[in-house]
Formats: C-alpha cells, sequence, structure tokens
C-alpha cells in the first residue's frame, strides 16, 4: 500500500511540474525575445540603439530627425518586442539637471501617453556624446565621418545602452 502512494506522489509531482513547464516556458521565452531600446533624445536629433533578443549586446540602430521620432517608435514596435526603454538624463557636472532636461521631461510624457505599457528607465548620458566622438576617432573613421552628428548620436545610444547593460 506504501508502494502505491508512493507511486501516485510520484506521478502527480510529474503531472504538476509538466503543467507547469507548460505554463512557464512560453512566459519565459517571450521574456527573452523582450529587447531594451535607448533613446539618446535631442532637439533636432534623436539617436536609437536597442539590444538582441537575449539583452546581451547593444547595437546602434539609427538617428531619427526628431520630430519623426513618435511615427518611427510606432512602426518599430508593431514589429519589435521591447519591454524597456532607456531614455537619457542629462546632467551638469555637478549632478543637476542640464537645460535640456525640461525638453526631455514633456517628451517622456508624450511617451507615456503613446505607449503606456513600455516601462521607461532613465539613465545619465553625461559624456556618452564626447565618449562617442572619441570611438568614431579610435575607429579610423575620415575626418568627415566622424563629424557626422547623426552617427554620433547613435553611437552615444549605445554607449548608454552598453553601461546600463554591464551593472547586470
Amino acid at each position: 500500500m506504501c508502494q502505491r502512494y508512493e507511486d501516485f506522489k510520484v506521478s502527480k509531482r510529474q503531472e504538476i511540474e509538466g503543467s507547469l513547464l507548460k505554463l512557464f516556458v512560453p512566459l519565459f521565452l517571450e521574456l527573452l525575445d523582450m529587447r531594451i531600446l535607448a533613446i539618446d533624445y535631442g532637439k533636432k536629433r534623436t539617436g536609437l540603439a536597442v539590444t538582441d533578443p537575449l539583452r546581451i549586446i547593444a547595437s546602434g540602430l539609427t538617428t531619427i530627425e526628431t520630430p519623426q521620432l513618435f511615427s518611427f517608435l510606432k512602426d518599430y514596435f508593431s514589429k519589435e518586442k521591447v519591454e524597456i526603454v532607456l531614455i537619457g538624463e542629462p546632467k551638469q557636472m555637478d549632478g543637476t539637471p542640464s537645460e535640456s532636461t525640461e525638453i526631455i521631461e514633456k517628451f517622456i510624457l508624450q511617451f507615456r501617453q503613446e505607449f503606456p505599457t513600455i516601462k521607461i528607465e532613465r539613465m545619465d548620458e553625461r559624456f556618452t556624446s564626447k565618449m562617442a566622438s572619441k570611438t568614431l576617432l579610435d575607429s579610423g573613421l575620415k575626418k568627415k565621418k566622424r563629424q557626422d552628428k547623426s552617427l554620433i548620436d547613435e553611437v552615444a545610444a549605445t554607449i548608454m545602452l552598453q553601461d546600463y547593460l554591464n551593472k547586470f
């Protein structure tokens, strides 16, 4: 009688484990397929970077003229699963908000209205543009290409995103 009871317990445990796997594996796989998008927001241009689906590597996506940003994001979010949007937080050297903080705060309010289900995180973006310029210089690009501000914005977003990923 005890052996039957033990067999029953094992059978039930395996049945429950199987049910849990059927329930949680798809959810886990869906989470793995969610990207993080970084936005280096500017008055004229906005640099964008994105992670791979496993959130290991940050890659430059593009630079968009800021007036077309929401149109681009709507299209992008319809094609790609994005869980988190990382938005640069400009600060002065002493840590106080910079003059562009107000513009970015307005953008964030509009973003939350347009995309209420996407989580927003902020990241200190001090020095990302300088680091982007230095990276382009070190990469051996010709002077004309290094002075392309749209490329600098995209690389700055990529640096910000990779710094965020490195924290985890």
